[in-house]
């Protein structure tokens, strides 16, 4: 078994103990090597200790742990952030593609996070996912997507994306520039996360749309035409929702 140096980073002592507890119990794999109470201190022991995996807290006073990605010019191990944050922050974690434990933590969650973070390869360009983390925290609407992409991770503006196709338990996602990545998740767990985004809509079981991006639709065909020419469905049962949307989008 592969042991791997971590450290974890919290302002409260309690948690900072509570997670140490745990990891010493129910995961072996991880060794703490030094416990942290804040940022700057965090970032001083990471450069001196050169850990593989870092715990961190978000919630702190002077800097959210987010804030990281300001201290390092690459981000060369991998974070497991802590948060106590409520539904919309955990949907920035989600469409950044960053792993958290949500307090209280549970051992399960823990070891799955831990189980995630041994398989995961090393990615090289993982500081965009965290600074993709930091705007879509900072900002009222979520504004980008990271998605793995040929052993490495491709940020995506959401702004570029016309719409989600469904392929069984995969999705392929349709950019304005004509680029498509297909991503093993499914059509609703984008919808999920998009719910609050108000550009989004669900006209067919395997299309999620982007409402703003729509030219034409063809009422007899049951068909959206989005720009760059592509054609999604439209099911009968979503034309009236559809219609009086793309009234109000389009000022009519």
């Amino acid at each position: 078994m592969t042991i791997h140096d971590a450290i974890i980073v919290d302002d409260e002592r309690s948690a900072r103990e509570i997670l140490s507890g745990l990891l010493v119990r129910y995961c072996p794999q991880i060794n703490i090597v030094e416990k942290c109470k804040g940022l700057k201190e965090a970032v001083e022991a990471i450069k001196k200790q050169k850990p593989s995996l870092v715990f961190l807290d978000i919630e702190m006073p002077n800097y959210a742990g987010y804030e990281i990605v300001s201290f390092f010019e690459e981000i060369d191990f991998e974070i497991i952030f802590v948060t106590a944050y409520d539904q919309y922050a955990l949907k920035a974690f989600e469409i950044s593609a960053v792993d958290y434990l949500l307090k209280p933590v549970t051992i399960e969650r823990l070891k799955l996070s831990v189980d995630r973070f041994v398989e995961k390869q090393k990615l090289t360009n993982s500081h965009k996912s965290y600074t993709a983390l930091k705007e879509n925290i900072n900002n009222s609407k979520l504004s980008k997507i990271v998605i793995p992409h040929l052993g490495s991770q491709k940020i995506i503006p959401i702004s570029t994306i016309l719409a989600f196709e469904a392929k069984e338990a995969y999705s392929t996602i349709h950019l304005l520039n004509g680029e498509r990545y297909m991503v093993s998740k499914n059509l609703k767990h984008f919808e999920n996360l998009l719910d609050e985004n108000g550009d989004f809509f669900r006209s067919h079981k395997s299309w999620l749309v982007n409402i703003g991006r729509v030219k034409t639709y063809s009422k007899s065909k049951l068909t959206i035409t989005l720009e760059s020419d592509l054609v999604c469905k439209l099911s009968k049962y979503k034309k009236p929702n559809f219609e009086d949307l793309f009234k109000k989008r389009s000022g009519l």
